[in-house]
């Protein structure tokens, strides 16, 4: 049996400050030297923060998982706060946002690498992506919507990452399909462990001719959908204006290595191929870069998770 996750609480915060989010660490000691800082956030229109949320019933929610939550969970919080009185029929969401503690920059990274199964070039570490799923699935997700929020009932899940966390998306999606019902991956560096992860989505879900694949969503009963996004400047980069050729040359060769546009466009030929899934989109974003993509794909992800 699984060593069970300790979720401890933020000191409260504020009633001005992050309302309607709740702070935690998560801790195991099978893993002596692994913390993760979770957010969790529920809609304003559910009550006040200082509400305790296992009062919180009759209601019916989303869900989004949100990687490099310490960067990108908040803006999720803020568009759908943002969005809500224009459009009254967005369904009520939570946002879960997985992060790091970021007062040791260096564990964070590495951490990071290996929980998406994304080793940084030069500097191999453990693939711990099968770890993190379990984390994911058989710790966060039950203490929330068994412990956190117990009184509400929880339809549809999403994850999203970006970069590196866009190649854990997009692996979990080859290997646990049926965990989240949509998978949105931001300019994904598919180019890491290379490039095994694109062989992996062929085999596991097939190439619409010869190879069957070895999933079957029949058993499971539920397609996913897929949202994928990458800007237009990430495999054709722009000089700076403040930069010396040299030095564009030096970003230009370190961002060809990876080139997101050109790789996405590989996994979206492969996955519609594959004839597996409910839907897949992709967008390119004109006049950005690998940074400024991240919450361009965001916005839009969360827009496609509600359309269904």
């Amino acid at each position: 049996m699984a060593t069970p996750w300790t979720f401890t609480p933020y000191p409260p915060l504020p009633a001005t400050l992050f309302p309607n989010t709740l702070f935690y660490n998560a801790t195991n000691p099978h893993f002596s030297n692994l913390t993760y800082q979770i957010t969790v956030s529920y809609p304003f229109e559910w009550g006040p923060p200082s509400l305790p949320t296992a009062k919180i019933t009759n209601k019916t929610a989303l869900s989004i998982y949100i990687l490099d939550g310490n960067a990108f969970s908040q803006t999720a919080v803020e568009v759908l706060k943002r969005r809500k009185p224009v459009d009254p029929s967005q369904p009520d969401t939570l946002v879960v946002g997985i992060g790091y503690p970021l007062t040791d920059s260096v564990y964070a990274l590495t951490q990071r690498a290996i929980d998406f199964g994304a080793p940084i070039p030069g500097e191999p570490v453990p693939f711990g992506a099968e770890a993190f799923v379990e984390f994911i699935d058989g710790g966060l997700r039950p203490w929330i919507q068994k412990q956190v929020f117990p009184g509400v009932k929880f339809t549809r899940d999403a994850i999203y990452g970006h970069s590196s966390g866009g190649l854990f998306v997009t692996w979990a999606l080859a290997f646990y399909s049926a965990l989240f019902d949509t998978f949105v991956a931001a300019s994904p560096s598919l180019t890491l462990r290379n490039g095994t992860v694109l062989a992996d989505i062929t085999r596991r879900l097939g190439d619409g001719m010869g190879i069957p694949g070895e999933v079957d969503f029949r058993k499971n009963g539920s397609k996913p959908a897929v949202f994928i996004g990458f800007g237009e400047l990430e495999d054709y980069p722009l000089r700076k204006r403040t930069q010396t050729e040299t030095q564009f040359q030096t970003r230009k060769n370190l961002l060809q290595r990876f080139s997101p546009g050109k790789w996405s466009h590989e996994l979206y030929d492969r996955l519609v191929g594959s004839g597996k899934l409910r839907d897949v989109v992709i967008k390119g974003y004109e006049g950005m870069d690998h940074a400024s993509t991240g919450g361009s794909a965001l916005l839009d992800g969360i827009s496609y998770f509600h359309d269904w």
